[in-house]
């Protein structure tokens, strides 16, 4: 079947035709149907913003489409279950509320969404002097490097956040 998503009514189609099919296929990779049908609608959703153009092949479209949403679920997850972790080690009147996890889980997200595109050596000096509040001389000790590299790090994680904060628009 050959379709294309934002012809008219061709999500529409597109999701009637292959909706199940995206369900099955996620649900065979997360082992629960709930968690699978809001990966589907996630995978949609993300669909609508976008212009494929005509697909010869929907469901390997989707499916690489679903993947990318099931990558970003992962690491959400992955992420809430450190700082989840790291909550259990805090005293009881230290502990945030629900509402306040929410906000710094969502924080937390996306900046790992805004480091994803730097090289490790970089995101990690980064992290280091920002979140550890280390120095660049000590962010150069833990890595094991010299302190220039940590300079050209730093340049480069504040470019790339920079670019990403007021050229793509995500502020």
């Amino acid at each position: 079947m050959s379709t294309s998503p934002h012809s008219d009514g061709s999500l529409l189609l597109l999701y009637t035709d292959h909706h199940g099919w995206l369900v099955q296929w996620l649900r065979r990779r997360v082992n629960n149907l709930h968690e699978a049908a809001d990966l589907a609608q996630d995978t949609f959703v993300k669909l609508m913003g976008q212009s494929p153009g005509e697909l010869r092949e929907p469901r390997a479209y989707l499916a690489t489409v679903a993947r990318g949403v099931l990558i970003d679920h992962c690491r959400r997850l992955s992420l809430e279950r450190a700082y989840l972790d790291t909550l259990a080690l805090m005293p009881e009147p230290v502990t945030p509320s629900p509402e306040e996890r929410a906000i710094v889980l969502e924080a937390l997200s996306q900046i790992d969404q805004m480091l994803d595109g730097l090289g490790q050596r970089a995101r990690s000096a980064f992290l280091l002097a920002q979140l550890d509040g280390l120095t660049y001389r000590e962010v150069a000790a833990r890595l094991g490097v010299s302190l220039s590299s940590v300079e050209k790090y730093m340049a480069t994680a504040f470019r790339h956040c920079y670019r990403i904060v007021y050229q793509d628009g995500a502020a």
